[in-house]
C-alpha cells in the first residue's frame, strides 16, 4: 500500500506501526486532505472539530468504532471503511479459536514448550469436539455468515443466530435457525460467537446476566470487538464455574488484557489477529486506496460509512 499511496499521494507515512498519538492525530488532520487509520487510532470529537483541512478519513479496516461518527459529521469529514476483504480469514480464526477451546490447545503448548510433558496418556489434557456442537452467532453480517456455513457444513454444528434485526434475505438456504432474542438464544448453545459491531447498544452486551444463561459448559468466543463483552462479569464467572472457558481475539481495554484472563487455563488469548493475513491487510490497504481514489475524482466512495 505504502508504494501505491506514494504514487499517487503527496503520502505522509509514519516509519512504525504503533498508532499515533492525538497530538499527531490533530496535526494530521489540519495539515493533510486525508487521514487513514488504523484501528488503534483514536479519532474524538475534538479532533474533528479543530480538523481545519482534512475531509476524508479513510479507515483500514472494518471496524469504525474507534471514530467519533457525530463529530465527523458535523465537521463535513467523509468516512470509509474496508468491508469484504476481511470476512475470510476472520471467520477462519474465529473457528480456530473454537478449536482450541474446546481441545484444550494452549494449555497443551504451554505445557510442551515449559519441559513439562511427561508423555500420552489416556486422560491426558481431555478436550471435547466441536463437530456436531450447536453454536449461537450474535450478529448475522458478512463474518457471522461465514462462520456460520464453516461451522455448517465443516463441522456439522447446529447454528442458531440472532442479530438485533432479522437479515431480510435470511432463508431456508442459509441452513440455520433465526432466535427472537438473545435470552431465548443463550441457553441452547454449546459455543456462542460474537460477530457484531461495537455501538453504543452493544456496549458490553454480554455481561453478569447474559453469562448466567450460558450453560455451565459453554465456551465464549469473541472476535468481533472487545468492549461487548463485560471482562470483570467474564472472569467472575470463569471462576465461578458458569461457563467453561472463552478464547478471545479482542479485549474491552486493547492492548491490556485483564489479569483475570491472562491467569486462567480455560482461556484461549490472541493479539487481535482476525484480519492477521498477508492478503487480508494488502487487500485492506487497496480498499482505502480505493476509496481516497473515487474521492478526490469527484466520485461517490464504495466504502462510505458518514
Amino acid at each position: 500500500m505504502e508504494s501505491a499511496l506514494r504514487a499517487e499521494f503527496d503520502a505522509v507515512i509514519p516509519p512504525h506501526d504503533d498508532g499515533l498519538d492525538a497530538t499527531a492525530l490533530a496535526e494530521a488532520m489540519r495539515d493533510a486532505d486525508a487521514l487513514v487509520p488504523t484501528v488503534i487510532d483514536r479519532l474524538a470529537a475534538p479532533l474533528f472539530a479543530a480538523a481545519s483541512r482534512c475531509s476524508i478519513v479513510a479507515n483500514y479496516g472494518v471496524g469504525v468504532n474507534h471514530i467519533a461518527f457525530d463529530a465527523a459529521r458535523a465537521a463535513g469529514v467523509v468516512v470509509t471503511n474496508t468491508p469484504d476483504v476481511l470476512t475470510d480469514d476472520t471467520a477462519d480464526l474465529t473457528m480456530l479459536l473454537m478449536l482450541a477451546a474446546l481441545r484444550r490447545s494452549g494449555e497443551g503448548e504451554r505445557e510442551l514448550r515449559a519441559g513439562r510433558w511427561a508423555g500420552w496418556r489416556p486422560t491426558h489434557l481431555l478436550g471435547r469436539r466441536l463437530s456436531g456442537r450447536t453454536l449461537g452467532i450474535v450478529g448475522y453480517g458478512r463474518i457471522g455468515r461465514a462462520v456460520a456455513r464453516r461451522a455448517r457444513d465443516g463441522f456439522g454444528m447446529r447454528v442458531l443466530v440472532w442479530s438485533r434485526s432479522r437479515p431480510a434475505d435470511l432463508g431456508p438456504q442459509d441452513g440455520v435457525e433465526f432466535v427472537d432474542s438473545l435470552e431465548a438464544l443463550l441457553p441452547r448453545v454449546d459455543v456462542l460467537s460474537l460477530h457484531c459491531p461495537a455501538t453504543p447498544a452493544t456496549h458490553h452486551l454480554i455481561a453478569a446476566a447474559q453469562l448466567a444463561q450460558l450453560r455451565p459448559d459453554a465456551i465464549l468466543v469473541n472476535a468481533a470487538r472487545g468492549d461487548v463483552v463485560d471482562e470483570e462479569a467474564l472472569v467472575a464467572a470463569l471462576e465461578a464455574g458458569q461457563l467453561g472457558g472463552a478464547a478471545l481475539d479482542v479485549y474491552e481495554h486493547e492492548p491490556s488484557v485483564h489479569p483475570g484472563l491472562r491467569a486462567r487455563e480455560d482461556v484461549v488469548l490472541l493479539p487481535h489477529q482476525g484480519s492477521g493475513t498477508v492478503e487480508s491487510r494488502v487487500a485492506m490497504g487497496a480498499r482505502a486506496l480505493e476509496n481516497l481514489r473515487d474521492y478526490f475524482a469527484g466520485r461517490p466512495p464504495r466504502d462510505r460509512v458518514v
